[in-house]
């Protein structure tokens, strides 16, 4: 059984980033939950399944790409949405929904009310 307290899971190495957009995704009614890697992002899927990923392109160790390879190779996690958030977009992989930074908050929001419950109405 996985936890649901977590709406949305922020994947993010910068701190600045993690928190902002912890505050935006609380602004439109939904808890988040944040990890500073993909191994720990990793980790958090180990207990949580939330409705939406934020995951950043460019971190050290595994990178956004390389996780998402992960999630969509293991049959439990695939299906999670996962929205890539970079200010490279040209890096991203194929096929995979973009959320560019600087971070445009009414496509976050859209994405957030498309995946999520608790978003507000």
């Amino acid at each position: 059984m996985f936890a649901t307290s977590a709406c949305v899971l922020v994947i993010d190495d910068e701190q600045d980033i993690r928190e902002t957009l912890r505050e935006v995704i609380e602004m439109e009614g939904c808890s988040a939950v944040l990890a500073a890697s993909a191994q720990e992002g990793m980790k958090i899927l180990e207990t949580q399944r939330p409705c939406l990923i934020i995951l950043d392109l460019m971190m050290p160790g595994m990178t956004g790409a390389e996780m998402l390879t992960v999630l969509r190779d293991d049959a439990q996690l695939a299906t999670l949405p996962v929205l890539m958030s970079t200010s490279a977009p040209s890096h991203a992989p194929a096929g995979v929904a973009l959320l560019p930074k600087p971070i445009d908050l009414d496509a976050l929001f859209g994405w957030i009310r498309k995946n999520c419950d608790c978003a507000a109405a």
